[in-house]
């Protein structure tokens, strides 16, 4: 049993690293599962053995990324310094700094997570509790400093903090995903600038 459950941890692994790469050289339309099997050099049965569906792969791609990507803020987070918007700046310049090594994989997480097929082994962008509660954790900290609003609906800012995350990486897309992580970042600057002026005490 225990040979069986390396090799089957073993194949997943391929099956993982297979399809992030084809993910981010062809984008999740134009990946297939066989594809995927070829890559990693496996039978399409071993693929759908471990895994429901490509949608349910791209998942499980972007969480490992983001275990690696939390791992990272863990230790950066405590020594962030400066305003609640600073604060709020360095994480997604962190984020975009990131992502952008592989930008058309993070599109491909972005276009699968609107797909109204999905099955419920797939974890759409906007639904990581990590940086949810990072985000949160910023504001609530924010709103003891005296510097946010304690009236506001705090989840809401952080919907649309995420939203606007999300939004800018139109600008990669349209450049064929050749955009520097600091050109998403500056735009990301602002965006936080417009939202800081709604939670400033009254």
């Amino acid at each position: 049993m225990g040979v069986r459950t390396d090799q089957k941890a073993a194949t997943r692994e391929r099956v993982l690293e297979a399809a992030r790469d084809l993910f981010n050289e062809v984008g999740y339309d134009e990946t297939t599962i066989r594809a995927i099997a070829e890559r990693a050099g496996v039978s399409v049965g071993s693929v759908f053995t471990t895994f429901a569906s490509k949608a349910e792969v791209l998942s499980h791609v972007m969480d490992h990324r983001l275990a690696e990507l939390y791992a990272e803020f863990d230790r950066v987070v405590p020594f962030l310094r400066g305003s609640t918007a600073d604060k709020l700046c360095s994480i997604f310049a962190i984020h975009y700094e990131y992502e952008t090594r592989r930008v058309k994989l993070f599109l491909a997480h972005v276009a699968a997570s609107y797909n109204p097929n999905n099955d419920p082994g797939v974890t759409p962008y906007g639904r990581n509790p990590r940086l949810n509660q990072m985000l949160l954790d910023v504001l609530e900290e924010g709103v003891r400093k005296g510097e946010v609003r304690p009236d506001l609906e705090l989840q809401l800012i952080v919907d649309t903090l995420k939203a606007s995350y999300a939004w800018n990486y139109r600008m990669a897309a349209a450049a064929g995903g050749n955009l520097p992580a600091a050109q998403m970042s500056a735009a990301m600057d602002k965006q936080i600038g417009v939202i800081a002026e709604g939670w400033k005490p009254r």
